[in-house]
């Protein structure tokens, strides 16, 4: 799971309405809602009684910036229609946590009081995210609803599984914040991967010389994961070779964890001939060395400073394009001087449709990066943005290039 914090602006001009029923998970909503008015979003919570038995209204305004509503007869609105008036403009209304009773509510379209009444009357999407025990998660009146809802077009968001606030342990438990809010995300991403097997590989790749030492390179694996995450939240079934990183799994994505260039390799080619779109982000080490000491070289006074003979890593890129039938492949070329030449020189010699160059020594271990698209037609640059912007604006342009699945045969 994804725990990194929110990307400011990600959620800019959204207005949330944001429903929060009695439970005990009442208090992950807190750090929800910071997460939320992080990226932008505006957040007017609304909650029943029952919730204000876990948290207080006071805690939530402080945290949102905006009154909190609990009574459908609070005269703050003026024409009385607080049910009416919350929901208009709303681009959507988000129920978290969601109770076994609340749940019903809305499977049976009850109204009494003013969150089950806003949700009856509102015209936006509306996002459930259930928090239960599991007994009350599994018994058949809550299945029953819940697949009713799903059937009148309501997005559940979870539950998990684990530890519970009873001491018991199965599903029911609500999803984490971080959790939450990346699937809040997604929901409002526009799905142009639908349908689509991403292959995608990320970081450095570490070639030993001992049980100790080895070779690598300055790559953070912050483009790739962010890649990664965007291809996910634009609908996208993603895996995810990921050399070795200090970064959490970004959230709805297969992760698959390899440490050599050959390793890489052999998960590349196990799983390319599923791919619709195969993307190689990551930094892979040209050489490893032809024999791995199996103990640690020692150094001691008078000796040589030892010497190695390597041989040529596998080129993973090229492996992929030169399938009888490759997916998509896009490269990734970073260069530490005249990057037109190179890249363009790269993309011809790797064959390749796209491939994206930068210059390494300005985005290794950055948060923003700046990239050319390099195809048989020409050169696009793209402007200097934080990872995770142009990892978007990079799904979009390899969605555009990709053909049409329905004129596939």
């Amino acid at each position: 799971m994804n725990t990194s914090a929110a990307n400011p602006g990600e959620l800019a001009g959204r207005h949330l309405v944001l429903g929060m029923t009695g439970g005990i998970a009442c208090y992950k909503i807190a750090e929800l809602t910071r997460l939320l008015t992080k990226a932008g979003a505006t957040v007017q919570v609304v909650m029943t009684e029952a919730a204000t038995q876990f948290i207080t209204p006071v805690t939530m305004q402080a945290l949102s910036g905006r009154p909190v509503y609990t009574s459908q007869w609070d005269g703050r609105v003026p024409n009385n229609m607080a049910h009416i008036d919350l929901s208009r403009g709303a681009d959507a209304v988000v129920i978290a946590p969601a109770s076994t009773d609340f749940l019903a509510k809305l499977a049976h379209g009850f109204a009494d009081d003013l969150l089950s009444t806003l949700c009856v009357a509102r015209d936006c999407p509306l996002l459930v995210v259930p928090a239960m025990n599991r007994q009350m998660w599994n018994h058949p009146a809550t299945q029953r609803n819940v697949a009713q809802l799903r059937a009148d077009g309501v997005e559940t968001l979870g539950p998990d599984s684990g530890p519970q606030a009873c001491g018991e342990v199965g599903d029911g438990r609500m999803l984490e914040p971080e959790a939450v809010y990346e699937s809040i995300v997604s929901f409002f991403a526009s799905k142009v991967l639908a349908g689509r097997k991403l292959l995608i590989t990320a970081g450095p790749t570490f070639e030993p010389l001992d049980p100790v030492r080895g070779i690598t390179n300055r790559s953070s694996g912050k483009m790739g994961f962010a890649l990664a995450r965007a291809a996910q939240q634009a609908g996208g079934d993603v895996h995810l070779v990921a050399g070795p990183v200090a970064l959490q799994t970004p959230w709805g994505v297969y992760r698959e964890d390899v440490q050599t260039a050959q390793q890489m390799y052999d998960a590349v080619m196990r799983a390319a001939p599923d791919a619709d779109v195969f993307i190689g982000v990551a930094a892979v080490a040209d050489w490893r060395v032809d024999h791995v000491a199996g103990h640690k070289i020692k150094k001691t006074a008078g000796q040589r400073m030892p010497t190695f003979t390597f041989v040529e890593n596998p080129d993973i890129l090229a492996s992929v394009a030169a399938m009888p039938n490759p997916p998509f492949c896009v490269g990734f070329a970073a260069e530490s001087d005249d990057l037109e030449v190179h890249g363009e020189e790269k993309r011809a010699r790797k064959k390749v449709p796209l491939l994206i160059g930068n210059l390494g020594p300005l985005t290794f271990g950055r948060d923003d990066n700046e990239v050319v698209l390099f195809e048989a037609d020409g050169r696009t640059p793209l402007p200097r943005a934080a990872k995770q912007a142009l990892a978007q604006t990079l799904v979009a342009e390899i969605a555009r290039r990709l053909p049409d699945p329905s004129i596939i045969s």
